[in-house]
């Protein structure tokens, strides 16, 4: 087994542990932030084809999906430039980069901006709804990669965004 699966177990087993607790969802994401910050792989969690990403969109893999339902790992990959648009979730959520950097900017509930910051290589934030508003890009010259961790089977649902704001 290489490094890269060994960690993405290892951390697919510490995230069960942290969900078993039975929590509310923003201690859910806290639990599960401390177990990626724990457990964070690196870049070649993704595979070199993969770490290409998509001319036209931010790229995502699925890593692992529960077969309950209880959460996903995906693997993001942003070429300089792309970006999400404006949107909330439909559960909780934790991030954390790889490679690269990306800005986050956060709205409140009237998208008015709240903040903004650059989360950096083995930086992980985690959040919960409601209060999630939030835009992803990638503001630097090379391509960024990060892991995300919802609380819920992405491939059931189809996306993790509740809702799109223009």
């Amino acid at each position: 087994m290489t490094r890269s699966l060994a960690t993405l177990t290892d951390l697919v087993a510490a995230v069960r542990k942290a969900i078993d607790v039975r929590t509310g969802w923003p201690d859910t994401a806290d639990l599960v932030a401390d177990q990626l910050r724990a457990h964070l792989p690196g870049p070649e969690v993704l595979t070199p084809d993969q770490r290409l990403g998509r001319p036209d969109r931010v790229a995502g893999h699925l890593l692992h999906a529960e077969p309950d339902g209880a959460f996903s790992v995906l693997g993001l990959v942003w070429r300089p430039g792309q970006s999400t648009r404006i949107h909330d979730h439909i559960t909780w959520c934790v991030v954390g980069v790889l490679s690269g950097i990306e800005h986050e900017e956060l709205f409140d509930e009237a998208l008015n901006p709240i903040g903004a910051r650059d989360n950096r290589p083995g930086e992980v934030s985690g959040f919960a709804p409601p209060g999630d508003i939030h835009r992803i890009r990638n503001a630097g010259d090379e391509t960024a990669l990060s892991l995300h961790i919802y609380g819920t089977d992405i491939t059931r649902v189809g996306s993790s965004a509740r809702r799109y704001y223009d």
